[in-house]
């Protein structure tokens, strides 16, 4: 098993998508730990956010993945703790640059937007995709200096 954590949760409107993931990570390998739902009776989409940003916060993970309806209700959450850095992704390419640039540690996808497909190219790429630094690393101790303020 990769030693990276990664924990996965979503509302009802990505429960679907988020099982065909959390199997994807398994077979390839990854310590995938579930944070709900587990069913697609309605819940509140904020609740599993939440969950991802302390489970990150307090060190219990590495990353986050965090999928709702069309990823911008996690979005809003999820990017209101300090230390957070979501992206919400619809294409490898958007993936592919939060990581490199932005040092993303928790993707969100919509998953009434995107096909199981294309979000497993997304997964994938997020995953492998390593942070640049330099000075992508400058522009986000800004934004933390910002936030302090």
């Amino acid at each position: 098993m990769k030693e990276e954590r990664i924990a996965i949760s979503a509302d009802h409107g990505g429960f679907g998508l988020k099982e065909d993931i959390k199997r994807f990570l398994k077979e390839d390998g990854y310590n995938c730990i579930d944070l709900g739902t587990d069913s697609e009776d309605s819940v509140d989409y904020p609740d599993y956010g939440v969950k991802i940003a302390h489970a990150i916060l307090n060190g219990e993970v590495d990353r986050g993945i965090l999928i709702c309806g069309t990823g911008i209700g996690m979005s809003i959450v999820v990017n209101r703790f300090s230390g957070i850095r979501g992206a919400l992704c619809h294409d490898v390419y958007t993936a592919r640059m939060s990581r490199e640039h932005n040092n993303s540690n928790v993707l969100i996808l919509g998953g009434r937007v995107i096909g199981k497909g294309l979000a497993m190219e997304i997964v994938r790429t997020w995953i492998k995709t390593k942070f640049a630094g330099g000075r992508h690393q400058r522009r986000l101790d800004k934004i933390e200096e910002i936030i302090k303020r």
